[in-house]
């Protein structure tokens, strides 16, 4: 994978994902790392996917890939892969940033519900009216 890596190769991004299910975190994070820097963004995208898949099978991550996910941010690429760690490791060994992620979160979540319910009772009533002429 190095030598890939070393020689430009192409589908970097996806290989990782097979390294998140066949080695260790140890071994893997550095090499998931690296390739979330990669020029492509579909294969960074592939790198941040194995993140998450890293932080589902694991219960947790490493400090390398907590600081990629948190450079990234939530609302772009690295997305997914932050949702997955929130949902994967347990809130008491997740990072501060990550903590204030999963609060962050859980609010705009519910927002988004209320927002959603919302435009569905008045779409309802705005109907019913309508009905009603």
């Amino acid at each position: 994978m190095d030598d890939a890596f070393e020689r430009g190769e192409g589908r970097l991004g996806t290989a990782v994902i097979g390294l998140a299910f066949n080695c260790s975190l140890e071994e893997a994070s550095p090499r998931i790392v690296r390739a979330m820097q990669l020029p492509d963004r579909d294969q960074r995208g592939y790198a941040f996917t194995a993140a998450g898949t890293a932080a589902r099978l694991n219960g947790t991550l490493t400090p390398e890939l907590y600081a990629a996910l948190r450079a990234e941010g939530p609302g772009g690429i690295a997305d997914d892969a932050i949702r997955d760690t929130l949902t994967f490791v347990p809130f008491g060994q997740l990072p501060p940033w990550f903590r204030w992620q999963t609060a962050r979160m859980r609010v705009l979540d519910k927002l988004e519900y209320l927002w959603t319910r919302s435009k569905d009772a008045v779409g309802d009533t705005w109907r019913w009216l309508r009905r009603r002429r």
